[in-house]
């Protein structure tokens, strides 16, 4: 068996970031510098949040979402806002994140691969050139309508993913569309090493539901318990 990993992202202030935390989320993700969505803060409240957190003793991890290309930006930010964990969702290639290595070596790297966009031929082939550089993938859906590549609330087909995790051997992270309603189901199907959502954790106003949150996690624990390692991967997902 396997507890899996949680992330939610899209956190406004320190009582969302404290609400993640007493559902029992893992890691707390920061969208920054985005092409299509707003922010749901800047760099300088994130900073700000993760800092309080901290003083707080909460053992959660940060995570810092951009899309962000330029390797040196893309480290200097995840450390300017404290995080201990750099998710990339730019189209950043190989070089690029052989760079980023070497600029943050005590980084935990995650690539988006994002599914839709291409075919899954040309996807996979992205995954095995960034394989090298990363600690994990995660799998995220494309949106024609509006190009947005992350919180488009769209499931993708999981199959995409759950090859990507089988022939690569990166662990990976499931995102797109999760909610309570599918989350035990995708897991069971793809076996990832963990699951990210945003908008599915929110209520009309965009805030993060706390009834929703911890329903999500507690369906997501309890589905990660009838994987097996093999099947779900492992990761030094960070904490704290």
């Amino acid at each position: 068996m396997t507890r899996g990993f949680v992330q939610a992202a899209g956190v406004h202030d320190i009582s969302e970031m404290l609400l993640l935390a007493q559902c029992g989320v893992d890691a707390a993700g920061f969208p920054l510098r985005l092409p299509v969505h707003a922010e749901d803060c800047g760099e300088d409240e994130a900073a700000a949040i993760i800092r309080e957190a901290r003083q707080q003793g909460i053992a959660m991890a940060a995570t810092c979402i951009t899309y962000e290309n330029d390797p040196a930006e893309a480290v200097g930010l995840t450390r300017r806002i404290g995080a201990s964990t750099l998710q990339l969702h730019g189209d950043i290639l190989p070089a690029g994140l052989a760079r980023l290595r070497t600029l943050g070596p005590e980084l935990f790297i995650i690539k988006s691969l994002i599914v839709g966009r291409s075919s899954e031929g040309q996807l996979l082939g992205e995954a095995r050139a960034a394989a090298p550089y990363v600690d994990a993938f995660i799998t995220d859906t494309f949106d024609p309508a509006s190009g947005a590549t992350g919180a488009t609330g769209r499931v993708h087909n999981w199959e995409t993913s759950r090859r990507i995790a089988r022939e690569t051997g990166i662990p990976l992270m499931l995102a797109g569309g999760l909610g309570l309603e599918n989350v035990a189901e995708a897991i069971r199907q793809v076996g990832p090493a963990a699951v990210d959502a945003h908008t599915g954790l929110e209520d009309p106003d965009g805030r993060k539901d706390a009834v929703l949150v911890e329903a999500f996690v507690r369906e997501a624990r309890h589905a990660f318990a009838g994987l097996n390692h093999a099947a779900a991967g492992t990761a030094p997902w960070p904490v704290g």
